[in-house]
């Protein structure tokens, strides 16, 4: 795949949308539909030609391109998802370490493909399947993700097996991420191109 700021933007933007659903969800127990079908979707894609098909469309992402334009690092909201970037990038990177772990998570999304002949992606039994292979793959890799919220929200078990669909989704997009080849620098150093992308993209959105 191309490594362009624009490959890179939507990576990036694809952890930032899964992460903010994550934040949406702990704390109101629901989120945009569109954008959670969008993130959960991505996992899915395991053989795209280009980027943005991991998606379907640069619409799909707006959320994601508004926190990485507007939230990130600048406000007290944009702090939380900027430790969960942070929590999710370092697990990513763990993955990248362990073939064993990448094998696996190979086997079980191949598993996931094959039952979304059986169920709407959508569906609490397909949620619930995507929330086991992170339980199972991902969450042994390394310290888990603190998730704030709302206490009565986060003790249901609905809202657990969304919050772990969509950090799988997260590190799906970080997989991406390097594979476009992001690196470090350029969230240290790219930033400011990727937020000018992100702005065009939502421009045309």
């Amino acid at each position: 795949m191309a490594h362009t700021v624009y490959d890179r933007t939507i990576a990036f933007a694809g952890i930032c949308q899964a992460v903010k659903l994550v934040q949406k969800i702990a704390r109101d127990g629901h989120c945009d539909q569109d954008a959670l079908e969008a993130s959960l979707r991505s996992i899915m894609a395991t053989n795209p030609s280009n980027t943005i098909e991991i998606f379907g469309n640069e619409a799909n992402l707006k959320m994601g391109l508004e926190a990485l334009a507007a939230e990130i690092d600048n406000t007290p909201s944009g702090n939380e998802i900027t430790r969960y970037l942070v929590s999710v990038m370092a697990l990513e990177r763990k993955l990248d370490s362990r073939r064993d772990s990448m094998a696996q998570l190979g086997d079980r999304i191949s598993t996931a493909q094959r039952q979304m002949d059986h169920f709407e992606l959508l569906e609490d039994q397909m949620i619930s399947n995507l929330a086991n292979i992170y339980l199972d793959i991902i969450s042994p890799l390394g310290p888990r993700i603190q998730v704030t919220g709302t206490p009565a929200q986060l003790q249901q078990q609905s809202v657990q097996h969304k919050v772990r669909a969509l950090l799988l989704a997260a590190i799906r997009s970080a997989v991406l991420w390097r594979q476009v080849g992001g690196k470090r620098r350029h969230l240290i150093f790219g930033r400011k191109q990727m937020v000018e992308q992100a702005k065009i993209l939502l421009a045309r959105c």
